[in-house]
C-alpha cells in the first residue's frame, strides 16, 4: 500500500487515540499559533503547590496545562464532598451515553437554601474543550471548604456545573481545538448525538439542556454565568464577557441589563485588573481579513444562553476567555471572576432581585425578533489590539494575517455594529396547542411555562395562520431541517381542542419565551427549527379529467372568478403556459381542496 508523506508525518506525531490514553504525550506543538504575550498576574498566588493534599490536577501539572477527565474530576469532588459540610453533589440529569450530569453546591444552608440569599449558578463545559470554568471552580470550592474563603457563603450560595456536556468531555484528545492554547487534552465541541448544546436554549431538544433548565427552575439563580473560550482574532484581553443589553442597547430585560452594566461590570473589571488580568467586552470581529474593520454583538438569538436569559428574565453572563491566552491565565481569570461575582451578589443582590422582578412583570404588546446585523454602527469602541502584519501565503494564495504577539501601544477606535429586528410580533392573549403535539407541550412545560391542560373537549374561537410560501432549507442544522416562512395569512375559526390540549397564556413572566417558540415566523420558533413539517404535506388531489370540466363550470357560474383567472393569465406568462398550474389554481378554490394544507396547528386566542 502506498502511504503519503503527510500520513507518515501524522503517524510520527501520534494519533488522537494515543493522546487520550497518554495525557502527557506531545501533540503537534501548535507552533502555527500566534505567540502569547508574556503574563505574570498576581492571581498566580491562588495556585497551590503539588504537595498540597487538595491540589487540583490543573495545579499539580507543572505547566498548568492539564484538565482532568470526567472520572477523575468526579472522584476529586466526591472526596471534597465527603470532607466538607459546606459541599454537596447533586445529580440533575443523565447524558445520552448514560453519564450522570451533576452540580457541586456550596452552601451553609444544608439541603434547603435560605431564600434571602442570592444564588450564583456557574456553568462550565457546555462546549467541553472550553473547560476553564471546571478547573477554576475546583480551586474556588476547595478554597471555600478549607482555605479561609467560607465567608463567601455567609450571604450567597454557589452552584457549579463543572461539566455540562459530559459525553463531549470524554471524546477527548489533543486535537479537538486547533485555535486554542491548552489544555493539552480537550473535549469535543458537540455531544454524543452531535449537537451543539449552545444552540438549544429555546428548543430544548437535548437531555443535557432539559436537565440544566430543570436545575434553573429548581434553584432560581439570581445570576447565571455561562463559561466559554472563544476563537477569532487576537487581542490583549484575556477575560471577555457580556450580556444582552450591554451599554444601554435594547434588551428584553432592560432593568437586569442596567444592573449588569452599572453595578456588575465595573466591579468585575476592577477585580480582574487588580489581579493582573485584562478584562473586556465580548469580541466578535466582522472581517477576519481586516481586524480594524469593526466589531459586532455576535447575534442576539434566544438559542444562545445570553439571548435566552434576556427573554426568560434570568440575569445571564456569557464569558468568552481568549483562546490564544495560556490555559493557566484563563483559569485564574475565571477564578477571580467567580469569587468577585459572589462578593458582588452579597453586597448588591437585593438590587438585582428588584430588577428581575421588574422585568418579569413586563408584558410588551409587541415583541421584536429576527435580529440581523445593523449596517450602521451603534458607537465607536476603544479596543486594545495586538500588532499584526499580512503576508502572501503560498498555501492559500492570498494575503493572510500574522499576529505578532505584542500589545499594540495604540488604542484602536473600532466601529461597533449592533443588531436590529426585522420582525415585530403582536402579543396574543394565549396560544392553543393541540393534544396531538404533546411533544411541543412538553417542551413548553420543560421551560416552566404556565399552561392549562384540558381534561375535556373545548370549542374556542381562535385565529389560525396559513403559511404562505414556506421555504425548506437545503441543509440540516442541529439535527433538524429548518423551514422559513416570512408571510402568513390569518383565518378565524371555531376549533374544538380535545383533552390533553394546552392553553398557553402570554400573561406570565415567560410569555415572551412562549411567543418566540410558537410564532412560526420567529427565527427561533419550533416551526422554524423544522418541528412542524407535517403542515407542508398535501394529501388529496384531483385528476385532470375531473378538474378541467369543473373549472369550466366554475368560470361559467362566476364571472368574477373568470375575470381573476384571465388577469392571472395576462400577468404571468409562465403560469399561462403551465396547464397543471392553471388547473391547480381552480382546484385551490374548490371545497375539495385540503383546507388544512399549510395551516399551522397552533391557534391564537385574541380579543
Amino acid at each position: 500500500m502506498r502511504v503519503s508523506l503527510i500520513v507518515l508525518a501524522l503517524l510520527s506525531m501520534g494519533t488522537p487515540a494515543m493522546s487520550q490514553t497518554v495525557p502527557n504525550a506531545a501533540p503537534w506543538d501548535q507552533a502555527f499559533l500566534p505567540p502569547a504575550p508574556e503574563w505574570d498576574g498576581a492571581s498566580r498566588a491562588l495556585l497551590r503547590g503539588a504537595s498540597d493534599p487538595w491540589v487540583t490536577a490543573f495545579e499539580a501539572d507543572p505547566e498548568h496545562d492539564f484538565s482532568p477527565d470526567y472520572a477523575d474530576t468526579r472522584a476529586w469532588f466526591d472526596r471534597l464532598d465527603a470532607a466538607s459540610d459546606l459541599i454537596r453533589i447533586e445529580q440533575f440529569g443523565v447524558s445520552p451515553e448514560g453519564r450522570p450530569i451533576y452540580a457541586v453546591i456550596a452552601s451553609k444552608d444544608g439541603a434547603a437554601f435560605d431564600p434571602s440569599k442570592p444564588v450564583l449558578l456557574a456553568q462550565a463545559g457546555i462546549h467541553p474543550g472550553e473547560i476553564d470554568g471546571k478547573d477554576a471552580g475546583m480551586m474556588l470550592l476547595r478554597d471555600i471548604a478549607f482555605y479561609g474563603k467560607d465567608a463567601l457563603l455567609d450571604r450567597v450560595n454557589l452552584i457549579l456545573i463543572p461539566i455540562l456536556s459530559v459525553d463531549g468531555h470524554e471524546r477527548a484528545s489533543a486535537y479537538s481545538r486547533p485555535n486554542q492554547r491548552g489544555p493539552r487534552i480537550q473535549g469535543w465541541r458537540n455531544t454524543a448525538t452531535n449537537q451543539n448544546l449552545n444552540r438549544d436554549y429555546l428548543k430544548l431538544d437535548q437531555a443535557e439542556m432539559r436537565a440544566v433548565r430543570g436545575l434553573i427552575l429548581k434553584y432560581r439563580p439570581d445570576l447565571y454565568v455561562d463559561i466559554h473560550v472563544t476563537d477569532g482574532m487576537d487581542y490583549q484581553y484575556d477575560v471577555t464577557f457580556g450580556f444582552n443589553g450591554e451599554n444601554g442597547v435594547w434588551s428584553r430585560s432592560p432593568a437586569i441589563a442596567e444592573w449588569l452594566n452599572d453595578a456588575f461590570k465595573p466591579d468585575i473589571y476592577a477585580a480582574l485588573e487588580r489581579q493582573g488580568h485584562i478584562p473586556g467586552e465580548l469580541v466578535f470581529g466582522i472581517d477576519d481579513a481586516n481586524p480594524r474593520a469593526g466589531l459586532s454583538d455576535g447575534g442576539l438569538g434566544e438559542r444562545f444562553s445570553n439571548g435566552w436569559g434576556s427573554a426568560a428574565h434570568v440575569p445571564t453572563i456569557l464569558i468568552e476567555n481568549h483562546s490564544l491566552k495560556p490555559h493557566e491565565q484563563r483559569v485564574l481569570g475565571t477564578y477571580v471572576f467567580l469569587e468577585e461575582a459572589m462578593r458582588l451578589l452579597a453586597a448588591k443582590g437585593r438590587d438585582l432581585r428588584a430588577a428581575i422582578t421588574a422585568d418579569r412583570a413586563l408584558r410588551p404588546a409587541e415583541v421584536p425578533t429576527n435580529f440581523e446585523p445593523d449596517p450602521t454602527p451603534a458607537y465607536t469602541r476603544q479596543f486594545k489590539g495586538i500588532t499584526y502584519e499580512t503576508y502572501d501565503s503560498p498555501a492559500s494564495g492570498r494575503r493572510e494575517i500574522r499576529w505578532l504577539g505584542q500589545a499594540d501601544p495604540e488604542i484602536w477606535s473600532l466601529p461597533f455594529y449592533g443588531s436590529r429586528p426585522t420582525l415585530t410580533l403582536k402579543r396574543p392573549q394565549a396560544y392553543w396547542v393541540p393534544a396531538h403535539r404533546a411533544d411541543v407541550i412538553e417542551r413548553l412545560r420543560a421551560h416552566g411555562i404556565q399552561m392549562e391542560v384540558l381534561t375535556a373537549p373545548r370549542t374556542v374561537s381562535v385565529e389560525m395562520l396559513r403559511l404562505e410560501n414556506p421555504k425548506v432549507s437545503g441543509a440540516a442544522n442541529e439535527g433538524h431541517v429548518p423551514i422559513r416562512v416570512t408571510e402568513v395569512s390569518t383565518e378565524r375559526r371555531d376549533w374544538t381542542y380535545p383533552p390533553g390540549s394546552a392553553r398557553v397564556p402570554t400573561d406570565q413572566p415567560l410569555g415572551d419565551v412562549a411567543i418566540l417558540m410558537l410564532e412560526p415566523q420567529s427565527a427561533e420558533s419550533l416551526f422554524a427549527w423544522g418541528l412542524f413539517p407535517e403542515v407542508l404535506s398535501r394529501v388529496e388531489y384531483i385528476e385532470g379529467y375531473a378538474i378541467a370540466p369543473l373549472a369550466e363550470r366554475m368560470m361559467a357560474a362566476d364571472p368574477a372568478l373568470k375575470a381573476a383567472f384571465e388577469a392571472k393569465l395576462a400577468a404571468d406568462p409562465a403560469f399561462a403556459a403551465d396547464g397543471d398550474a392553471r388547473l391547480a389554481w381552480f382546484y385551490e378554490r374548490t371545497p375539495f381542496y385540503d383546507d388544512r394544507y399549510r395551516l399551522y396547528p397552533v391557534g391564537r386566542e385574541t380579543q
